[in-house]
């Protein structure tokens, strides 16, 4: 993955007690654009940083004299937007993964080829401008933004959905961002010209919402004193985003069913049907096939619906996402309020990591939308951040090196607090049953609680 031509060139320092290393790892960079210095022990390699700015820092783990781990330690303390990757035998990975933990952005074990140096080069320089939180490209389709594993497929089913003119339905999590998806898709079709109409299915009123998507003509009802267009004409040769469709009623189902097969609405109040050449995408956060078995959602019209199916990952699977949406998120709300973009510790940026963004992107927007307003500082640590974020929620300081089942209870008992003790209210927080939860909760009085109750607090 060579480095941006039109950016200047990254300066990489390559510390190794072996020039054959060194003079492999030169050959490797400076032909796709790096500017490579090299040191051969890490006291050599502190005085040149010291010295010239290095953007990253190549260290091998095992050299005479200090080890690459204090030459790690010595460049996170002082030198903190600095990147390090660590290269390592196959025998030291564990060695390997403690530079990580003392700060290393990246490790890389031997023998590597010259592509993996160059994607393990290039994250560990990524995780370097996350840090400073500068502000992040879009991707292309219509600001969505996201580099993971996680999100590829969705950006592939965005163009495969734009290019042809198949209805489609978004479920995702709420706050995963499916009005951006919708709106992505249709800015990205032939339709883009025309409008793009969102409805919120779940908030409109039952008695409302068929008026609201079909228009009403004169006297069809108490009020209506005129004729009115409602939502499917106004969106007429563009898309509507039928958001939150699980909550459609049955009838109102019925109705939407025959949008689809007839390409007509009627009106309320009205016996004229009027054709309509509308996209349909819709979006819902419930399951829609467990709706079906319980015969709250019309099985017709889900398959109609689903013709091209986007799932939407959450938050916390999107790994390093959350700091790219973290600095478009500061650098957009800094300029809103006229103010310098803050940067963010190494303490603040791994409690961002670890949280599981129960809200997903919404959430994060709007804690990073307070953060700006309260925090005065240049710099956003983890003690700027919300209690449940903190590293403290490790408890007894091991960080990640308690078990996982421990951290998981902790954390799980945290929300419960938050959540007033009311156990129904934490377990859809958290996305999982009432049973599941007190599993998680394991022995003690809040595990035991049931039947309504939890640790003697009513209504959970």
């Amino acid at each position: 993955m060579p480095p941006n031509p039109a950016a200047p060139a990254a300066v990489i320092l390559a510390v190794d007690d072996s020039p054959d290393a060194l003079e492999l790892i030169r050959r490797h960079l400076a032909p796709a654009g790096y500017r490579v210095l090299t040191a051969a022990t890490a006291e050599e390699a502190a005085r040149r940083i010291a010295e010239e700015p290095v953007d990253l820092v190549i260290t091998d783990m095992k050299m005479p004299g200090k080890s690459g781990l204090e030459l790690v330690r010595h460049i996170r303390s002082r030198f903190r937007e600095t990147a390090i990757l660590m290269v390592t035998g196959y025998p030291s990975i564990g060695g390997a993964v403690e530079a990580v933990r003392l700060g290393a952005d990246d490790y890389l074990a031997k023998p590597y080829t010259r592509n993996e140096l160059l994607r393990s080069v290039a994250r560990a320089l990524d995780a370097r401008r996350l840090r400073t939180v500068a502000p992040a490209p879009p991707h292309p389709a219509a600001g969505i933004l996201g580099t993971s594993a996680a999100m590829q497929p969705v950006f592939y089913a965005i163009e495969k959905a734009a290019a042809v003119n198949a209805t489609v339905l978004i479920t995702g999590e709420s706050g995963t961002g499916k009005e951006l998806v919708a709106r992505a898709i249709h800015y990205r079709s032939p339709r883009a010209p025309h409008p793009f109409v969102p409805v919120n299915c779940g908030g409109i009123p039952e008695a409302l919402l068929e008026s609201e998507l079909f228009g009403h003509v004169r006297g069809a009802f108490t009020g209506a004193t005129v004729t009115r267009a409602g939502f499917f004409q106004t969106g007429h040769r563009g898309t509507i985003f039928l958001d939150e469709v699980a909550e459609t009623s049955l009838a109102m189902q019925v109705k939407l069913l025959r949008v689809l097969q007839e390409k007509e609405i009627t009106l309320v109040g009205s016996a004229r049907p009027l054709q309509v050449d509308v996209r349909i995408i819709a979006g819902t956060n419930k399951n829609l096939e467990s709706l079906i078995r319980a015969g709250r959602f019309r099985e017709d019209l889900y398959y109609r619906l689903h013709v091209i199916g986007i799932e939407l990952p959450p938050l916390r699977a999107r790994g390093e996402d959350v700091l790219l949406l973290a600095r478009h998120f500061t650098a957009k709300y800094a300029a809103d309020m006229g103010r310098s973009i803050p940067g963010y510790t190494d303490r603040a940026l791994e409690a961002l990591l670890r949280y599981p963004w129960p809200g997903n992107v919404r959430e994060l927007e709007n804690l990073v939308q307070r953060l700006l307003a309260m925090v005065e500082g240049e710099t956003i640590d983890a003690a700027d951040l919300p209690a449940q974020m903190r590293p403290e929620v490790f408890g007894d300081g091991r960080g990640p090196d308690r078990p996982l089942a421990e951290v998981e209870r902790e954390y799980v008992r945290r929300v419960l607090e938050r959540c007033g003790g009311n156990k129904t209210r934490a377990a859809k927080v958290l996305g999982i049953d009432r049973k599941t939860l007190r599993q998680k909760l394991g022995p003690g009085p809040q595990g035991r609680a049931s039947g309504g109750q939890a640790a003697g607090r009513p209504g959970s």
